[in-house]
């Protein structure tokens, strides 16, 4: 009845038909990016009601497409004020912490920064060793323990930033987890490198051009360099992996880049604080989505 799906509004209604709670807001939109091919992606709330109050919010991803075809993917929740993008790689193992008794918003953002730069150590040493086990090349070995030596300063930096404005960096805490399956490494790498990983480097270029402070600026240019080359070293194993892999696997990689910019788009639609946006450069929800839509045109449509 509706045709293609080509409003907002037309999304809205088909997640409300499939028994979502679609609760538009101007602390958090309801709608986080169209893409002329993929339709819209609609945030829809979970276990609470729209006019309830709460620091946080329980979301979830849910994409219409043009052709009104809905696909719900994993809820995640999300803290007002708060980005969930830091620069860094998650590990597989990694346990929830957020530093949470800083009231400058500065010194919230670099010791979460800290904390998931001093986890990614772990995550490029694991990557090391799984890419051993599966016969990947010396250069990409080398790669990945070149990219735990940069995080190891990385955390350094962030952390001396977050303790300058108050903020003592959580200590990660990373379970014991045993190697994985070749297909389960690819989609860790397809969601946190290739996506994630490839995001934070631009979002740490863009923190080197417009962050107002000094040492803010001076520490994101060191760190966007080097993450540049991370998401460079995630693109590298996906293409060596991809002779190997079957059409179906090859779809299931590129599903799981989709279903990681979808929740990449909501975490990115949260407003931050204003000292976030100036002094340390990070980008407005506005500005966030026309980056992400730039490297969706770019690198995964």
């Amino acid at each position: 009845m509706l045709g293609t799906i080509d409003r907002e509004e037309e999304a809205a209604l088909l997640a409300f038909a499939a028994g979502h709670a679609v609760c538009p807001s101007t602390e958090f939109p309801s709608s986080v990016g169209v893409n002329p091919d993929e339709g819209f992606t609609i945030l829809v709330e979970q276990g609470h009601d729209c006019d309830e109050k709460q620091e946080w919010l329980s979301r979830k991803p849910v994409r219409i497409s043009s052709s009104g075809e809905v696909v719900e993917y994993k809820s995640f929740r999300v803290k007002i004020g708060d980005t969930g993008c830091y620069p860094g790689r998650r590990p597989v193992g990694l346990q929830e912490a957020r530093a949470e008794d800083c009231e400058d918003a500065r010194g919230a953002w670099f010791a979460n920064a800290a904390r998931l730069e001093a986890a990614s150590v772990h995550a490029f040493l694991r990557m090391r060793e799984e890419l051993a086990l599966y016969g990947a090349g010396s250069d990409l070995q080398d790669a990945a323990l070149a990219s735990a030596e940069d995080e190891v300063r990385h955390a350094e930096v962030t952390t001396r930033i977050a303790l300058r404005f108050g903020a003592v960096p959580p200590v990660p805490s990373v379970a014991d987890v045993p190697l994985r399956s070749l297909r389960e490494v690819l989609l860790d790498n397809a969601v946190e490198g290739c996506v994630r990983e490839t995001y934070s480097a631009l979002l740490a270029h863009h923190q080197a051009l417009h962050a107002e402070d000094a040492e803010i600026r001076e520490a994101m240019a060191r760190i966007a360099e080097d993450e540049t080359r991370h998401a460079g070293l995630s693109w590298d194993i996906d293409a060596w992996a991809a002779p190997r892999l079957s059409d179906a696997e090859r779809s299931a990689l590129r599903e799981a880049r989709r279903q990681a910019l979808a929740v990449l788009r909501a975490e990115m639609a949260v407003p931050l604080d204003a000292q976030l946006t100036a002094e340390a450069g990070l980008p407005s929800p506005a500005v966030a989505l026309a980056l992400l839509d730039s490297l969706e045109q770019e690198l995964w449509a």
